[in-house]
């Protein structure tokens, strides 16, 4: 494929696109369903310098029982370095919340593809059943394409039965266009999903960049029939937000996706407000943000 003619995007039609969805109203019930859905769909994330096994476990169990007090599902994953993919794995035990690890030098990318294949087989061995891998941006401002869709592909065999989300860090690629280009060079390689960002610069994720990457998925299923999830990633704090993004999904890619398979949040920060939405709506009473866990 050539990746130098992909498709031109208008940047004001997809802002106003984007907005249109923040405009759908969403009665109690639905926004009940709608907030447990959200949940369902985070990616509870620690990667930090000061990351301990303790912090980690700590994550796990909130990953299980987001909240004892409310009848909610637990989340999809939690996402952490390679090096504690074993405790996370051990700590949520027979749960049916998954384990990712980010990987590929994380959060630049910049390193060898030898280095990569082993961070990204590492974590695999340890149990992970996803891996989150960075593009290397570089290589896509020089406009090696091709690089990066090698490179991406071979990470996706080293992954053998592990999900791949591959990170596109949209806020450094400076333009819509290369926004949809890198989309479709990661969707063509063999990713499982496709990430807005990495979370540790700004901007993170946006509606009009998720919006992109989503008519992306849908071009390609259109083509092919073959369903690639999306993870918008930093940024997404609030569950007013995650329910304009549900709508997004639902409206762009239809019901199918209306699930952590398809679709996730890295947003940790959204599960306490989620949880906190929650309560309002069963008690009529706001509560704090001091009665959760900061993660």
């Amino acid at each position: 494929m050539d990746f130098k003619n992909t498709p031109k995007i208008d940047q004001v039609g997809l802002v106003e696109r984007a907005d249109r969805f923040k405009t759908r109203s969403i009665k109690k019930e639905s926004k009940i369903q709608g907030l447990k859905l959200a949940l369902n769909m985070i990616d509870l994330t620690t990667l930090e310098g000061k990351d301990t096994s303790g912090k980690v476990k700590q994550l796990c169990y909130k990953a299980m029982h987001p909240d004892h007090s409310l009848n909610v599902p637990t989340v999809a994953a939690v996402c952490v370095y390679p090096n504690y993919v074993a405790i996370a794995k051990s700590a949520l035990g027979n749960s049916k919340v998954n384990v990712a690890a980010v990987a590929t030098a994380f959060p630049s990318g910049n390193s060898n593809l030898k280095v990569k294949l082993e961070d990204t087989r590492m974590a695999v061995d340890a149990g992970a059943d996803e891996i989150d891998m960075v593009i290397s941006r570089g290589k896509f401002h020089e406009g090696e394409y091709q690089f990066v869709f090698d490179e991406i592909a071979a990470i996706k065999e080293a992954c053998g039965k592990a999900r791949l989300k591959v990170i596109l860090e949209t806020g450094e690629l400076g333009t819509a266009d290369n926004v949809r280009r890198a989309s479709d060079i990661a969707i063509h390689a063999g990713a499982d999903f496709i990430k807005t960002s990495t979370g540790k610069i700004s901007p993170a994720a946006t509606m009009p960049v998720t919006l992109l990457m989503l008519e992306a998925i849908r071009d390609h299923y259109l083509k092919t029939g073959k369903m690639v999830g999306m993870k918008p990633a930093g940024g997404i704090s609030d569950a007013k937000t995650a329910l304009h993004y549900l709508v997004m999904l639902r409206e762009t890619l239809g019901q199918d996706w209306m699930s952590n398979r398809w679709f996730r949040f890295g947003a940790s920060r959204l599960t306490n407000d989620i949880l906190m939405q929650l309560k309002k709506q069963e008690s009529g009473i706001y509560q704090s943000g001091d009665y959760f866990s900061k993660d």
